[in-house]
């Protein structure tokens, strides 16, 4: 996964995410927006001014105290945990199910 920082400040991050599509994108911002101190979580696929950029552009808002880039490690980790649960639960109901 490439990243490249478009935009910083100290309560602010857009970040571009190369050769990611809504899928991820929607997951990451879903897990943003449980973070209490993150403000606002969007991303934008091809902005009109981008010149026909189409990998997205991810945007943290935080209200504040917390720097945007650890919050977004924060949401990387809970989407990792999260998925090594459903992980873990899914081979649990498949060996269930062939034995």
């Amino acid at each position: 996964m490439e990243l490249r920082v478009t935009e910083s400040s100290e309560d602010e991050l857009s970040i571009e995410i190369a050769g990611e599509d809504h899928t991820f994108m929607n997951v990451l911002k879903g897990a943003l927006l449980e973070h209490d101190a993150v403000a606002a979580a969007t991303y934008d696929m091809n902005p009109e001014q981008s010149g026909g950029q189409t990998d997205p552009i991810l945007t943290i808002k935080t209200d504040g105290g917390v720097d945007p880039l650890d919050a977004l490690e924060e949401a990387a980790a809970s989407i990792r945990e999260k998925t090594a649960a459903f992980r873990e639960a899914f081979e649990t109901a498949a060996d269930e199910q062939t034995a």
